[in-house]
């Protein structure tokens, strides 16, 4: 007997027709679907005139550790699994995951039928450089969470995605001024692909006040990367002058890269302090 495969299928963030080829395919031929909303699945294979002829079965959080073990078992038994999420690339802040790493451990067979992801075309829209940019999930839900996790960004160059609820959203631009400042650009991408897509761009302060009536909708946030204030020679500067006043070297250089969003890391400036001793 011959195994079977998984199918990692992307799905339109909203307009059908943006579904490929290879995902009209499977829909139709696919012995199992695994699918996070088993009515949005079935919606979006009406819309596309398919019918499928296999099985469709929920896959989400709170039950993928249950399933998987019969999908593997499926997979090893020589059905084709189609996993697909509500809307976008599986995996990419949505189900998936265990089961693609059980498949890998298993030595199944794993394919992946590229299509719409919500962070690149946020990203493409956006405006910002798109030269290197990172991915950081949904924004934390607790404000205490979401500070710290600003914080980790006020140093990072490249440019951010990220997810975030409607209702939170001007929490977290709120937020994002007091940690970020307010003149940081970013950009919210609203609705994506979507009959209502909007795209909203500006400073932080600037979206904190737009979002302030409240926003609907499913919201993609692309956050430009910092930009330094200062050259390493007068970073260093400013580290000397902490020391000479009784402080640390590592104290020193710490206080300065707090006090400068987008300078070196702690360790790099350190090291520059070093060096310009020498």
């Amino acid at each position: 007997m011959s195994v079977g495969r998984l199918l990692i299928g992307a799905t339109p963030l909203g307009q059908p027709a943006d579904a490929s080829a290879r995902l009209v395919r499977a829909l139709g031929s696919a012995d199992v679907i695994a699918a996070e909303d088993t009515r949005r699945i079935r919606t979006l294979a009406a819309a596309l005139d398919v019918r499928p002829v296999g099985k469709v079965i929920s896959l989400y959080d709170q039950n993928e550790a249950t399933r998987v073990p019969r999908l593997v078992d499926d997979i090893r038994g020589g059905a084709t699994v189609l996993v697909v999420s509500d809307a976008g690339m599986p995996l990419i802040s949505d189900p998936g995951y265990r089961l693609v790493t059980a498949c890998i451990d298993a030595g199944l067979p794993i394919s992946c039928l590229p299509g719409p992801s919500a962070v690149t075309t946020a990203l493409a829209v956006s405006g910002l450089s798109a030269d290197r940019f990172c991915f950081e999930g949904f924004a934390p839900r607790k404000q205490s969470a979401r500070r710290t996790w600003l914080n980790t960004l006020a140093a990072e160059r490249r440019t951010c995605v990220f997810f975030e609820s409607p209702r939170r959203l001007q929490e977290t631009l709120a937020d994002a001024v007091d940690v970020l400042g307010g003149d940081r650009r970013a950009v919210v991408c609203r609705e994506l692909t979507k009959t209502h897509e909007e795209v909203v761009r500006g400073t932080l302060a600037e979206l904190s006040d737009w979002a302030a009536d409240g926003v609907l909708g499913e919201i993609t946030v692309v956050l430009a990367g910092a930009v330094p204030k200062a050259d390493v020679d007068t970073l260093v500067a400013e580290v000397a002058k902490l020391v000479d006043a009784g402080v640390r070297v590592k104290d020193a250089c710490a206080e300065v890269v707090a006090a400068n969003p987008g300078s070196p890391s702690r360790r790099e400036l350190y090291d520059a302090v070093l060096r310009s001793r020498t």
